[in-house]
């Protein structure tokens, strides 16, 4: 069953970019990375599809229904923007308790919890807290339904590295007890630890869409060598090379395609050493991204 349904999404800003076509599937139960880097769409997409902003064209749906045309699917939603704004007057715990009203049941214990785990200080006034502390209140605030689905948009800018592991932690556990995960990011390393499968979105379009396995385990290689005369760069001007540089005997790059034709390449060379190393989402990232240039 898909949790969120996205088909030929657009979001037009007159000059300023949008997004354009954007086709989705989130199957329950998974965890979905959305990767891109700052203005590459991934909050218009979220806000589109939540119905906070009017789609240009296209459809999205969340559990079968229109956010626009059903407003109450909200309800079975738990949304982290990647920026979160509260009145500074507030404590905490009354701003919790006042969102937890909109779901008609008592979220105290479930307030108490989350607020435990993210070592949040409920008393405090909202505008005393740092912007991390306000982005655990964002955290709180979009779990303490319990959410069948959970949208988070760049949801660890402001923690600490301890913070950021017990947040993964807490919405692993989440997705084990079934809620569906949207993860959006531009910091690879975190969708490469949560997500089992990853969409890559640039200036507004879906360009990659794959299984995280499929990525990490692609035919991509990182190949360093060092010859025992200087390289030249002609030699390796060849399909599936990129990231290329050199620098006198040694040569770095990244590899795409069968490995014996780069070996065979590479057999004609004098070395001094050689190294063949599985490279990281990130190198994987951006040679999907060149290879649109």
């Amino acid at each position: 069953m898909s949790v969120i349904e996205i088909k030929n999404l657009t979001k037009n800003y007159g000059k300023a970019r949008g997004i354009i076509d954007v086709n989705l599937n989130v199957e329950q139960g998974e965890i979905f990375g959305f990767i891109g880097p700052n203005g590459s769409g991934k909050s218009t997409t979220i806000r589109t599809l939540l119905g906070l902003i009017y789609p240009s064209g296209g459809s999205a749906a969340i559990f079968g229904k229109s956010c626009i045309q059903h407003p109450e699917i909200r309800k079975e939603v738990g949304y982290l923007p990647s920026e979160v704004f509260y009145y500074d007057n507030m404590r905490v715990i009354d701003l919790l308790k006042y969102s937890a009203s909109f779901y008609k049941k008592d979220c105290t214990r479930r307030i108490n919890e989350l607020a435990e785990i993210m070592d949040l200080d409920l008393k405090k006034k909202i505008d005393d807290l740092s912007f991390g502390n306000k982005k655990k209140v964002g955290i709180v605030q979009g779990l303490l339904h319990e959410p069948k689905l959970i949208i988070l948009d760049e949801p660890t800018s402001g923690l600490d590295p301890l913070m950021q592991q017990k947040f993964f932690e807490l919405i692993g556990e989440e997705n084990k007890k079934g809620a569906t995960v949207f993860f959006s990011s531009h910091i690879l390393s975190e969708v490469q630890k949560m997500c089992s499968r990853v969409a890559f979105i640039k200036e507004g379009k879906i360009i990659k869409l794959e299984k995280m396995s499929t990525l990490q385990d692609s035919s991509v290689k990182r190949i360093s060598i060092e010859a025992k005369s200087q390289m030249n760069k002609e030699y390796f001007n060849i399909k599936g090379v990129s990231d290329f540089t050199v620098k006198g005997n040694t040569a770095n790059f990244i590899f795409k395609g069968n490995i014996n034709s780069i070996m065979k390449k590479i057999a004609d060379i004098e070395l001094r050493n050689i190294s063949i190393d599985e490279p990281d989402l990130e190198e994987i990232f951006m040679h999907y991204y060149e290879k649109e240039e």
